[in-house]
């Protein structure tokens, strides 16, 4: 075959291979489009309790910087109530649409009426959006808390909030940032919730934090005397590969100690196809102050969230529901020895 011709088939073939595979090309982009999961619709636009009249965005602009949040609002509201909040803090990779999509928190404001508050990190400052709730050293982890109070406290005189019911609940990172918030602002916080998180005291660099989260637990900086903490729920998995185990026993048997309080009978938990729940609580004088709820089977992942998120795990039982009862119970029993 000579030069000429070779080169010519050539040319037939590869191009009769390129219109093939053009057209199979097609045909496997279209297919494998439409077995995507649709986008998820932005919490703002859904309809019923989430609508965009219930889901707001704002800045908190003060001494320690500025703020981006989400506030979630339930239905009906009149500004002569005066209603709890939830204030929410999201782990890494993470924002506020996510953690409030996860956690279906906004649900259960709409039932029990309370506002959800979603303070959001920078990317800027982390780009995995980490909080830096390690960083104390250089005083980094301090002005991020400093700055999330502001957020509150701005939200407070804007919308009709009860100061004495606020509740601070934080995922992961969130949960460790949550921590150390509560103990620089003892007298904002009612209750404290921790999903997955690390204690206060135990890290004080990316280094010693990454040993934290690995189990080297070293002992936790002792709390100033003087603050008197609100009650802690501390929620942990027993398969968390990410946050091991250790770090939810450290932080009750902190608070605990800050607070006085002594650990009663571990009591066990079955309740349908939802992981086993081993709790523990803490009581001082009669009073609960720190409940410990490790979760058998759980990895690092919300308890109870909805499927189709990442670290969420729909299997439960249903961390929201457990912070919010954990909540209520704290706010009724302030109102009861308020009244004696």
């Amino acid at each position: 075959m000579s030069t000429k011709l070779w080169n010519r088939s050539f040319k037939r073939i590869l191009s009769k291979m390129t219109r093939t595979a053009r057209r199979v090309g097609v045909k496997a982009i279209v297919k494998s489009l439409r077995t995507l999961p649709k986008a998820r619709q932005p919490i703002s636009e859904k309809k019923g309790s989430t609508s965009a009249a219930n889901w707001r965005s704002g800045v908190s602009i003060g001494t320690v910087g500025g703020r981006g949040y989400h506030l979630y609002k339930p239905p009906g509201v009149q500004r002569s109530e005066r209603l709890p909040l939830m204030v929410m803090l999201h782990g890494c990779g993470q924002d506020a649409e996510v953690l409030a999509a996860s956690t279906r928190m906004n649900r259960i404001a709409a039932s029990k009426r309370f506002l959800v508050l979603y303070p959001e990190q920078k990317r800027l400052s982390n780009a995995q959006g980490c909080w830096n709730w390690y960083d104390t050293r250089s005083g980094r982890a301090q002005r991020e808390a400093n700055s999330i109070d502001a957020v509150i406290d701005q939200v407070c005189q804007l919308q009709p909030i009860d100061p004495d019911r606020i509740v601070l609940a934080g995922f992961s990172a969130g949960a460790s940032m949550a921590a150390l918030l509560a103990i620089l602002h003892p007298a904002r916080f009612r209750v404290i919730a921790m999903h997955s998180g690390i204690t206060a005291g135990v890290a004080h660099s990316s280094t010693t934090a990454f040993m934290a989260m690995r189990g080297r637990i070293v002992t936790a900086t002792a709390l100033p005397v003087d603050q008197h903490l609100g009650a802690l729920l501390v929620i942990q998995g027993s398969n968390d590969r990410v946050v091991v185990p250790v770090n939810g026993n450290q932080a009750a048997r902190q608070w605990a100690t800050q607070c006085g309080a002594v650990p009663s009978t571990p009591r066990i938990v079955r309740r349908g196809a939802r992981y086993p729940v081993t709790t523990t609580d803490y009581r001082s004088h009669g009073r609960l102050m720190v409940t410990l709820c490790e979760i058998n089977g759980l990895g690092h992942a919300w308890s109870g969230g909805a499927a189709g998120h990442a670290y969420s795990d729909p299997k439960g039982p249903d961390a929201s529901s457990m912070i919010w009862t954990f909540a209520a119970k704290q706010f009724a029993s302030r109102e009861k020895s308020q009244k004696i």
